[in-house]
Order: structure tokens, then C-alpha cells, then sequence
């Protein structure tokens, strides 16, 4: 397989302000396609903000008006999936012709997800995946993810790429179904800006023999609202996420960064053949495993909370419907 450039851009949204963030998104992806990327990650809920230190007035047993307020504006600021910014960032990744990961916060009715969602050089949406499980009190304001948005995406040109949020790389479960399905190119978009989260990048990265890319944001006090009221404090040059964006190799090796307190786009060029290369001696869900021991089960299916079914055909008269077949789900024939 051919050597490919790749990037992970580290920046900040602009809180409450969509527009804002999405055109200076489509700054950063330019100059990764200037340098030549044909993968480009951008970090957790960078589209529609990550919230770091609110509290959105909830206490055991209680929600302030106030945070009710504060999750409206929280919800504006989010997007829907399929929508005019979908529509924008494809255009972003086909004017610089590149594989595009980008975190962003989805709106479904009045429920929120963090998600990340990958586009094709051509423009076009080609997955999505929904964090499985927000963490602490995240999951006051996001909803938790389902089987059905764990893909890996086959590329021509960079294999298979796929995507873990945050803590979801801490779950083993979920980075095995990741190996299973053959990922090469681990995204890593993120928010976690501790020491240790390298260490969490370089095992995924010599534990599933693949390119890791985690993208971390750089967010300041100065790039929220003036009454973003969050409980580090209000001085404009108080750092909220101070980075920490790092690309990592098939056997751990650091390739570029970690890089923090500032905004970076960091590149490296990938010999994709180093996969390949590493699984010569471990492949855990190849030769290294026991599935005769060991046995994963994935459910893949799309959970709703409320499912319709229509028991007739409208051709038929109520004298004509016979039993369905259980097999065919309610379906009749």
C-alpha cells in the first residue's frame, strides 16, 4: 500500500456559534489539504461545542430554569444530520479532495448526540458513528449512542478508518469490535487533555497494530460567550481544554506531537504497510485471539423508542389477511 499524509487539526469551537466554527473549519482543512493531507481529523463536538465546565443547573433532584436555558442555546448551537452544515463540511472535503473526520454535536428532535461523522473526498456523507456512552455528566445532555453507528469506512486509498470518542477508547469491547472489523486508521477525536491520555493512545495503537489519530481541542475562556458561566472562571486567557493532539503508529511509535496550549495542524505520512507489518506478531483478532474461549456478540440494530407497524396491505381486505409468518417481523402476506 502506497505512504499517505494525514492530519489532525487541534482548535476550538466557538461556543454557541456554529457559523463561526464552521468557517473557521473550513481555514484549518484548507491548510491540511496545503500540506498535502488526504485524512483530516478534527476534535470531539467541534461542531456545535463541548460545554467544559457548565453544569446546566442541575443538582440531585432539581434543574434550574436557568439550565434549561442553557441547554436551549446548547441545542441551537447543535446540527442535524443530514442538514446545511453536513452539506458544508462535505464541501470542505471535496475541495481538498480528502477524507474528512469531524466530532460534531447532533440534534434529533430535542435529543443531542455526540457523533462523529466521516465524509469522502467527493463530498458525500459516508458514516456515522454515535459516542456509545457519554461520560459522567455528559450524559446529562447527550444521549447514548446505539450498535447501528459503530462502522469502519473501506477507503481505496487509506484502507479501513473508523472512529472512538473520548472515553469510549477506554472499552474494550469496543475497540475489539473496532479490530474485528479490520480498522487500520484509529480516530481518536477528543476533549481529554491529561498526561495519560497518551499512554491510552499508544496502546490502542501497538494493541490493535493501526495508525492512531487522536484530535484533542484548544479551547480558552476568550472563545465563549461573555456569560458562558463555567466554573473555572472568567479570565479570557484561562485555558479550558489545553490540547494534546498526537499521531501514533502500528507499534507506538510516536509520529508527530503531542502538541499543547495552541492551535496546530499536525501531519504525517503513514507507510500503511506497517499494519501488515505488525500483525506478524499480533493480531487480536486473528492468530493472537481464542475464540474458542473468547466469543464477542455486536448488535448492530437501531433502537427506537417508539416503532410503527402496519399489519395489513392496503390492497387487502380485512377477510384477506392471513397470519404472519414470526420470522418476517409483523409483516403480512
Amino acid at each position: 500500500m502506497a505512504k499517505q499524509r494525514v492530519a489532525v487539526v487541534q482548535s476550538g469551537s466557538r461556543m454557541f456559534d456554529t457559523a463561526a466554527t464552521l468557517a473557521r473549519m473550513e481555514q484549518l482543512t484548507d491548510a491540511a489539504a496545503v500540506q498535502g493531507a488526504r485524512l483530516i481529523v478534527f476534535p470531539e463536538a467541534y461542531v456545535g461545542g463541548y460545554p467544559k465546565g457548565l453544569d446546566f443547573g442541575a443538582r440531585v433532584g432539581s434543574r434550574s430554569l436557568a439550565g434549561r436555558d442553557d441547554y436551549l442555546r446548547y441545542w441551537r448551537a447543535a446540527i442535524d444530520v443530514p442538514g446545511p452544515e453536513v452539506t458544508r463540511m462535505g464541501e470542505m472535503a471535496r475541495r481538498a479532495l480528502a477524507w474528512l473526520v469531524v466530532g460534531v454535536i447532533e440534534r434529533e428532535g430535542a435529543t443531542l448526540y455526540c457523533t462523529a461523522l466521516f465524509f469522502g473526498p467527493d463530498g458525500t456523507l459516508r458514516g456515522r458513528h454515535r459516542k456509545l456512552m457519554p461520560t459522567a455528566s455528559e450524559r446529562l445532555i447527550w444521549a447514548m449512542g446505539d450498535g447501528s453507528t459503530v462502522p469502519v469506512v473501506d477507503t481505496s486509498e487509506l484502507g479501513k478508518i473508523g472512529a472512538a470518542i473520548c472515553w469510549e477508547n477506554y472499552m474494550p469491547a469496543l475497540r475489539m469490535a473496532m479490530f474485528g472489523q479490520g480498522i487500520g486508521i484509529w480516530c481518536a477525536p477528543t476533549v481529554d487533555d491529561r498526561d495519560i491520555w497518551q499512554c491510552t493512545m499508544r496502546h490502542i495503537a501497538y494493541e490493535g497494530r493501526c495508525f492512531v489519530l487522536s484530535a484533542c481541542q484548544y479551547l480558552t475562556r476568550a472563545d465563549c460567550p461573555e456569560d458562558y458561566d463555567c466554573i473555572q472562571g472568567n479570565a479570557p486567557e484561562t485555558t479550558l481544554i489545553r490540547g494534546g493532539s498526537v499521531i501514533v503508529d502500528p507499534f507506538g511509535q510516536v509520529l508527530a506531537g503531542p502538541v499543547y496550549d495552541g492551535e496546530a495542524v499536525l501531519t504525517a505520512e503513514l507507510d500503511l504497510d506497517d499494519i501488515v507489518r505488525g500483525k506478524f506478531d499480533l493480531d487480536v483478532t486473528g492468530h493472537y485471539s481464542r475464540p474458542d474461549v473468547f466469543e464477542l456478540s455486536v448488535d448492530t440494530r437501531a433502537r427506537r423508542a417508539v416503532s410503527f407497524r402496519c399489519d395489513t396491505l392496503e390492497s387487502e381486505s380485512p377477510e384477506e389477511v392471513v397470519p404472519a409468518d414470526p420470522q418476517e417481523k409483523g409483516v403480512s402476506r
